[in-house]
């Protein structure tokens, strides 16, 4: 199924593509600040449809993400980067795809605050 996308003020918005019927909620230092829920997809499945340029990017820790955010709202819609295993991802926040029921999400915990 393919989604629309978006941070608040809409300055970052993507479609992606995939079936969301289940997210982490990662317990990270950013993840338990932002409070995003995630899904991850291959990299092709995400079409930006803003320019790149309106992406701010901050990484940390083993720098394995880069978490796109918008410096005009603060809200941060999707990462990109590779997975623990070496394979690109996108990670995207279920909770800037509004046409998602997260009730209908199963939320698994993830223990990330120690990696």
């Amino acid at each position: 199924m393919l989604y629309e996308g978006s941070c608040h003020c809409g300055k970052i918005a993507f479609d992606v593509e995939g079936e969301f019927s289940s997210a982490i909620d990662c317990n990270c230092s950013l993840c338990r600040r932002r409070g995003g829920l995630l899904a991850f997809v291959p990299p092709h499945r995400l079409t930006l449809k803003t320019p790149e340029e309106n992406l701010s990017t901050y990484t940390f820790n083993h720098h394995l993400l880069k978490h796109h955010f918008c410096a005009t709202c603060g809200i941060a819609p999707f990462s990109e980067g590779n997975s623990p295993k070496g394979e690109a991802t996108a990670a995207i926040n279920l909770r800037c795809l509004p046409e998602i029921d997260l009730k209908m999400v199963q939320i698994m915990p993830y223990e990330g605050k120690d990696r």
